[in-house]
C-alpha cells in the first residue's frame, strides 16, 4: 500500500472549517487488514472534520511511525502526529481528540 492524501472537498460551510483548522490523521495499515478497512472508510466519511493519509507499513514512512509508537495491531492512528490508537479505531475516543482540538483552537 502507498501514501496517499486524501483532501476534502470544499464545501458551502467551508468559512466555518477552512481545510488549515481540521486535524490531520495519519493512519498507518497493513495488507489485508479488515480493521483498517473500516478505519479508513470511517475516517473518509469525516472529511469535514480532518484531512486524511493513509501510510503502508511496509513504505519508509510507515516503518519509521511503527517503530517510533510500536503499535500492537493495525491501523495505527494518529492525529496531528500524536497516538491516538492501534487496532479497531475508537469512534468516541477521535470524537474527544477532535472536539479537544477544536475547543483549544489548534490549527495546522
Amino acid at each position: 500500500m502507498s501514501t496517499a492524501q486524501l483532501r476534502p472537498v470544499p464545501t458551502r460551510d467551508a468559512k466555518a472549517h477552512p481545510v488549515d483548522a481540521l486535524a490531520e490523521v495519519t493512519i498507518v495499515t497493513s495488507h489485508a487488514c479488515h480493521l483498517c478497512e473500516d478505519a479508513i472508510a470511517e475516517l473518509t466519511g469525516r472529511a469535514h472534520e480532518l484531512t486524511l493519509t493513509v501510510v503502508g507499513a511496509d513504505t519508509p514512512a510507515g516503518l519509521e511511525l511503527v517503530q517510533r509508537h510500536r503499535p500492537v495491531m493495525f491501523p495505527l492512528v494518529l492525529v496531528d502526529g500524536r497516538f491516538l490508537s492501534s487496532g479497531r479505531l475508537p469512534r468516541r475516543k477521535l470524537e474527544k481528540a477532535i472536539a479537544a482540538r477544536a475547543q483549544r483552537g489548534v490549527s495546522s
